[in-house]
């Protein structure tokens, strides 16, 4: 589905994201674990287009690094950023509904409101106003609003409570399941990732150190790479 190959990133003369090469599996849930600093949101904005990138990025074996990012996106990439980025004067309805500029339909598909009922219920409530959590569900909604086939997840955990992190994991193995697509999450949280994880990469300093089937992953070596 998605494919990287030697991707590099750099912030001006300083090389982040030293050749990187990837690849996305239909209907597969990657993890990219990694702590703070590491290269993980640098990764996710080169794949969405939002940072340049040297190398290769390809979709469905299609070459996309010369894409915007909107082309990206119509392409079939949806990214959820870190830190959520909701616009917060605007309804929860219109926030979700941002998502559909990519495919051009004017109505919210109705799996969206049924895997997470909670939006449905503040639909027309100003998005400022959600919890952190509530946010999440909805930046996750705006997203499948663009009718992705691969939908990129920066840290979704971060400054969510532990009882709607299990709930959204559970979310995301249903997403995956309904919809046919493919995940890749950044994620720091071990328990977060075992539970939707196909595969584990750990990124370190902007390489990838080690990776490991998700199902039978050793999960303490992989804590010691989040150690700090």
């Amino acid at each position: 589905m998605l494919s990287t190959n030697d991707l590099r990133v750099s912030y001006g003369m300083s090389e982040v994201i030293h050749g990187i090469s990837l690849n996305v599996k239909e209907n597969e849930t990657l993890a990219i674990m990694g702590r703070n600093g590491m290269g993980k949101t640098t990764l996710f904005k080169s794949l969405i287009g939002i940072l340049p990138a040297q190398g290769e990025i390809a979709m469905l074996g299609k070459d996309i690094s010369g894409d915007k990012a909107y082309q990206r996106v119509k392409k079939g990439i949806a990214y959820v950023p870190q830190g959520r980025m909701v616009f917060p004067t605007l309804t929860v309805e219109e926030n979700i509904a941002t998502g559909l500029e990519a495919t051009g339909k004017k109505k919210i598909p109705n799996d969206i409101y049924e895997l997470f009922p909670v939006l449905h219920d503040m639909r027309h409530r100003k998005a400022g106003n959600l919890s952190g959590g509530q946010q999440q569900q909805m930046v996750i909604g705006r997203a499948l609003a663009a009718d992705p086939k691969v939908l990129l997840l920066d840290e979704p955990t971060e400054g969510i409570q532990p009882s709607i992190i299990k709930q959204l994991a559970k979310t995301l193995n249903e997403i995956k399941q309904l919809r046919g697509l493919s995940i890749v999450v950044s994620e720091q949280v071990l328990s977060f990732a075992m539970a939707v994880a196909d595969r584990v990469m750990v990124i370190e300093k902007g390489q990838i150190v080690h990776e490991e089937d998700g199902k039978s992953a050793d999960q303490k070596k992989i804590a010691s790479y989040l150690a700090v």
